[in-house]
Parts: structure tokens; C-alpha cells; sequence
């Protein structure tokens, strides 16, 4: 079992956002050591689990070699059209209970998570809109500030398909109001899978978790290899849709 361990001599974070931080994770450590032994406990280890980990090194490699320039070009237009930082860093959730920093090109204002912190659900998605930054808008519309997150799947934090890495405060809240939310531990989180393939905006996190639970139990090579061409198509349809509407206006 990963066991999260917090240096008890360790200095105050200085900055507000590293302050915030190291808070989140003292919080949601003794929750995440509660359920990281369950997460095994029902489940037998897969082979297959090993396979498609070789999957997300080569694919997400190669990908991370491919877009590189592609996202340093993103990296210094976030710089030129808002300022510092250029990437998101988000604590998050991952596979046994191990928390792991999420990064993601930002598309928020700055120092906008403090401001979105308590609100969740459409609360939550009606002030993300306002906080988006112009960039940031058209990133998120074709998934692009997305793809600093294949750095996570090479480094194992994540794979490029599971549940979506979850904030520790929501997990924490979540596994209180539905008692098998525990179970997405068993596998490392994904930049994609069901709920994200088939999501309707007014989905709840009971309807996502029934569609994370579908890929643990079903989970295979071909299962993971339809899931990402059919999240590339989505995006593909979405970046045509938006251009369309771009020349429509």
C-alpha cells in the first residue's frame, strides 16, 4: 500500500498557492490512506494492467514528443496574453490513494482557484466561465491545455485511460455521499474514458462513477484503444464546430 508521508519539520509554503497547497494535503491524507487499502482488498491483480502501461508509454511518448513544440508555442502565448504562471498545478487524487500534481496549461485567471474553491457542480461551472481568460476559453474548447498531462502518464500518475483525476476536497466529500466512490482508486486516473466519451453536462457523479466502475470491471486493450480514437474524434468535432461557428459570426 502508498502511504502518504508529510514532513513534520517541513517549513510554512511562503506563497499563498503552495500554502493552499500543502493544506489540501494534510487534510485529505488520512482519508486517502483509509481507502488506499481497500482498493486492493476486493481485486486481484491484472496482467493486463501491466500491458496497458507499456500502451501509455509508447502512445503518450510519443505524443509528448510530438506536441512539445506545439505546447511551448502555448506556453509563451500565455505568458505574452496573461502573465505568469503558464501551467496549472493541481493536487490531485491518484491510484491507491496516492496524491500527484496534475498539470495543465492555464486557462483561469490567476490565483483563480482560491476564488472557485468552495463552489462544486453548476455553481462550479457557471463562475469557471467568468474566470476563464481568452485564451483559455479556446484552449478548453479543443482540449488543448490538456496535453501537459501526457507528462503525467509517462511518469505514472496517470494513464491515458481511467476516471479523471479528482481535487482531494471533492473526493473526500465524495466517498462520504456515495460509499463505493473508493473503488476508482483501484486504477490510475486517465485523461479519458466513458463519462467523458458519452458526458452530458447535467450528468451526476453518481452517473460518472457507474461509467469509471464499467471501464475497472471491463477494462482491455481494445476497450482502451476505442476509447482514445473516440475521444480524438470528439475533439476533432468539436475544433471543426468551433471554427464553423468562428466563420459563421
Amino acid at each position: 500500500m502508498l502511504r502518504l508521508r508529510t514532513p513534520t519539520a517541513a517549513p510554512e509554503p511562503a506563497h499563498p498557492a503552495e500554502r493552499r497547497r500543502a493544506e489540501e494535503l494534510e487534510r485529505t491524507q488520512a482519508i486517502a490512506e483509509r481507502y488506499a487499502a481497500q482498493a486492493f482488498h476486493p481485486y486481484e491483480h491484472r496482467a493486463l494492467d501491466a500491458l496497458l502501461r507499456g500502451l501509455d508509454l509508447v502512445i503518450a511518448g510519443t505524443l509528448l514528443v510530438l506536441t512539445s513544440p506545439l505546447v511551448g508555442a502555448l506556453m509563451l502565448l500565455i505568458l505574452a496574453t496573461s502573465g505568469r504562471p503558464v501551467l496549472y498545478r493541481g493536487l490531485r487524487v491518484g491510484r491507491a490513494g496516492r496524491m500527484f500534481t496534475m498539470y495543465k496549461l492555464r486557462t483561469l485567471k490567476p490565483d483563480a482557484e482560491t476564488r472557485l474553491g468552495p463552489y462544486q457542480a453548476s455553481a462550479l461551472d457557471r463562475r469557471t466561465v467568468d474566470e476563464l481568460t481568452r485564451v483559455g476559453r479556446w484552449l478548453r474548447s479543443m482540449h488543448l491545455d490538456e496535453l501537459p498531462q501526457l507528462w503525467n502518464v509517462v511518469r505514472g500518475d496517470m494513464s491515458l485511460v481511467g476516471p479523471r483525476p479528482i481535487r482531494p476536497v471533492f473526493f473526500e466529500q465524495l466517498c462520504e455521499e456515495i460509499p463505493q466512490y473508493w473503488q476508482r482508486l483501484v486504477v490510475r486516473p486517465g485523461l479519458t474514458g466513458f463519462a467523458q466519451v458519452r458526458m452530458a453536462r447535467d450528468m451526476s457523479w453518481a452517473e460518472k462513477l457507474a461509467h469509471d466502475l464499467e471501464w475497472l470491471a471491463d477494462r482491455s486493450v481494445g476497450l482502451y484503444l476505442r476509447l482514445i480514437v473516440a475521444t480524438a474524434y470528439r475533439v476533432l468535432q468539436r475544433g471543426a464546430d468551433d471554427v464553423a461557428a468562428m466563420r459563421g459570426t
